[in-house]
């Protein structure tokens, strides 16, 4: 079997170019070893994560109601099956779609794991009806879009169904009465506060000295205040992991920190200490393809590898491991095969963590300008004098600018609150635009929203916000 065109894995990224590639009139192939496209994302991440998130940010609301505004509700009751049913089906809804999208543009599946053996050809190993006599694929190009797993340290891979991965936590095979979070990234702290509102005892802690490591603390301070209040205090800094054993139907896990000493029994532990790029067993050692010392595959802004067969996209191309990253690098891919003037170069990908609340980044941030020695200048503007941020009774949110000082051109954007992963989109188009801070100060906001901010942080820059006095320097 030959293809003009193979892509191997099924994500955000493949799905992507190859759906254009067969816009374009191109004989395509997705190699997918998973029953369903979608990728991690879809499949055991991002869509699923942010469907039990909307549960727990529900049920934070309710609460907030009985808490503050005198609207009484009784307690919840968690039917765990149908949670899970309804995060399954939304999964399976989506992915199906992505299916028939292929079905309607002839992009051929098979369903089965690939293993370059030169430069032009994959092994398929499998014992799907799809895969051909003989196991072998050919191509005149491939797209390498094989994604990201979760790390797991070899210390903690004791044999127990207890010590969870992010894929295993989304499962939600029940609802544990104590749950640790080993991991103060972004995947540890949404899936804690999943965990923590459907009722479990949830722990997180961090090796580090701060929750986001190389997120802009003042965006970080706002959700640890609220993450502490949640979890009762149980944040913990500084501290290692020693140990995991299994016994009894708990975990014995041994803490060692300054405010955390000692063993202590969980029911449950959720490892989240990162991803690493799945480049092995797919047989890059058989073409010309170079990997950097994470195992991520080397590209140049078209996304071509050292060999000319080979392209490569998304996770297993580097960091940021993001999806919407994933997807605009396979059209980038698929337009460079086609000779047109493309290239990976954005400005601004914007970063997004689910939590409550939200925070969103996008271009530079305070934390790399200090690392690479950059000019920079900060206008910030607290939600503290936001009218609609009073109203809905959330007023520890921020909306920072980064700004060049000769230019006033907007370089970068933070933000904490509800709704923050929304509102970034409008400062990558600024930044992507080369917009200076007078084009958004000049551009009319809805009031009230919480995206006047945005506008209310640049007049901060001038000396003009209305409802803050804080005249320039």
């Amino acid at each position: 079997m030959h293809s003009q065109l193979v892509i191997l894995g099924g994500g955000p990224g493949g799905y992507a170019a190859a759906f254009l590639a067969a816009d374009e009139g191109m004989e395509v192939t997705i190699v997918e070893s998973r029953r369903a496209l979608g990728g991690t994302c879809l499949l055991r991440g991002c869509i699923p994560s942010k469907a039990l998130l909307h549960v727990s940010r529900v049920i934070s609301e309710v609460n907030e109601l009985r808490e503050d505004w005198g609207v009484v509700y009784d307690s919840p009751r968690i039917d765990i099956d149908t949670v899970r049913a309804r995060k399954d089906t939304v999964i399976k809804t989506l992915s199906g779609g992505l299916k028939q999208l292929a079905k309607r543009r002839k992009v051929r599946l098979i369903e089965a794991q690939g293993k370059l053996i030169n430069s032009t050809t994959l092994q398929l190993e499998g014992s799907h009806a799809s895969i051909p006599d003989g196991g072998q694929l050919t191509f005149d190009h491939a797209i390498l879009a094989t994604g990201s797993a979760p790390a797991m340290p070899s210390s903690f891979e004791i044999g127990s169904e207890r010590v969870m991965d992010s894929t295993g936590a989304l499962t939600l095979s029940d609802i544990p009465d104590k749950l640790l979070v080993v991991g103060g990234g972004y995947i540890g702290l949404e899936m804690g506060t999943v965990y923590a509102m459907l009722g479990s005892q949830v722990s997180i802690v961090e090796l580090m000295d701060g929750l986001l490591p190389g997120v802009d603390r003042d965006l970080v301070k706002p959700l640890h205040k609220r993450l502490d209040h949640l979890l009762d205090g149980r944040i913990y800094l500084n501290t290692k992991v020693g140990s995991l054993s299994d016994q009894q139907d708990q975990v014995h896990v041994a803490f060692e920190g300054p405010d955390k000493y000692g063993v202590e029994l969980y029911d449950r532990v959720l490892v989240a200490v990162g991803r690493r790029p799945c480049s092995q067993d797919i047989g890059l050692e058989n073409t010309k393809v170079q990997t950097d010392q994470q195992g991520f595959i080397e590209c140049n802004p078209q996304q071509r590898t050292a060999d000319p067969h080979l392209l490569a996209i998304g996770d297993v191309a580097g960091e940021p491991m993001l999806a919407h990253k994933a997807t605009h690098q396979g059209k980038v891919a698929v337009e460079s095969l086609l000779g047109r003037p493309a290239e990976f170069s954005p400005q601004a990908i914007p970063a997004v963590v689910f939590t409550d609340p939200e925070i969103a980044w996008a271009g530079l941030t305070e934390t790399r300008a200090e690392a690479e020695g950059c000019q920079y200048e900060v206008a910030q503007y607290p939600w503290a004098a936001s009218g609609r941020a009073h109203a809905i009774g959330r007023t520890e949110g921020l909306t920072k600018w980064l700004i060049e000082p000769d230019t006033n051109r907007l370089l970068g954007c933070g933000l904490v609150g509800p709704g923050a992963g929304e509102m970034i989109a409008e400062a990558v188009v600024a930044i992507e635009m080369g917009c200076e801070v007078r084009d958004l100060t000049e551009s009319i906001h809805p009031h009230p929203t919480l995206s006047e901010t945005m506008i209310n942080a640049g007049e901060v820059h001038f000396g003009t916000a209305t409802e803050i006095y804080k005249p320039r320097r």
